[in-house]
C-alpha cells in the first residue's frame, strides 16, 4: 500500500491552514532577527491569498502585550484572535478550523516564541494527528540557544522543519501551476540564514 504522501511533508492547499503565532509590536527589541520573521509572515501571508489559504492569527494578551505588528498586513485573516494559553490550539481556533477547513491534514506555523508558543502549538497539532511544518526562517525566541534547542526538540517530535520557499513550491508541485510566476516573484530574494549553530551540527 502507498503511504500517504502528506505524512511525508506534501502538501495540498485545499487541506492545509497558516498559522501566524504572536508577532506583536512589542516584542521587537526582544526577539533576535524580528525583522526576518516579519519578513516571512509577510511573504506567507502574500502567498496564502494566491493559494486560497486561511490565515489564522493569534495575539498573546494584547491587553497588555498589544498587537500583532502593523508591518504584516493582516486585514485578509481568517481570523485574529487574542489569547493567554501559549499554544494557539484553543477551543476557538479548534471551532474555527472545523468549519473552514473540514479536510484539514496540515499546518504551516510561523511567528514567536519558538521554545514557547510556537512549541506548544507544534505539540497539541501533533496531538491532533494534523502535520506540523514549522518555518524555521520564520520562528524565533529572545535567546537562539531557545530557538535552536526548540526546533530541534520539534524535529525530533515528527515536525517538518521547513523554510518558506521550501513550503511554497510543495504547494505548487509543478512549474506549470497557474501561480509560478508570482510565487517566483515572492522568492526573488531568499531569506536571512539566520539558523542558529547548534541546530545546524545536529543535521
Amino acid at each position: 500500500m502507498a503511504r500517504n504522501i502528506l505524512k511525508l511533508g506534501a502538501l495540498e492547499a485545499q487541506k492545509t491552514a497558516f498559522l501566524l503565532c504572536d508577532i506583536q509590536e512589542t516584542f521587537r527589541p526582544h526577539i533576535k532577527h524580528f525583522e526576518e520573521v516579519v519578513k516571512v509572515a509577510n511573504k506567507m501571508v502574500a502567498a496564502a491569498k494566491l493559494f486560497k489559504i486561511p490565515v489564522y492569527v493569534s495575539e498573546q494578551y494584547p491587553k497588555g502585550l498589544g498587537h500583532t505588528t502593523k508591518d504584516i498586513n493582516i486585514t485578509d485573516a481568517a481570523m485574529v484572535y487574542d489569547k493567554t494559553k501559549f499554544s494557539m490550539y484553543t477551543p476557538e481556533l479548534q471551532e474555527r478550523l472545523k468549519k473552514d477547513i473540514p479536510s484539514l491534514s496540515s499546518v504551516v506555523l510561523f511567528g514567536i516564541e519558538a521554545h514557547v508558543c510556537i512549541e506548544q502549538t507544534v505539540i497539541d497539532l501533533l496531538g491532533e494527528d494534523i502535520n506540523v511544518h514549522v518555518l524555521a526562517d520564520g520562528v524565533s525566541s529572545r535567546s537562539l540557544m531557545d530557538r535552536g534547542l526548540a526546533l530541534q526538540r520539534m524535529q525530533s517530535m515528527g515536525c517538518f522543519i521547513t523554510t518558506c520557499e521550501s513550503v511554497l513550491f510543495k504547494l505548487m508541485q509543478d512549474k506549470n501551476h497557474p501561480m509560478f510566476k508570482d510565487v517566483s516573484k515572492l522568492n526573488k530574494v531568499p531569506t536571512a540564514d539566520t539558523l542558529g549553530f547548534d541546530f545546524k551540527a545536529k543535521l
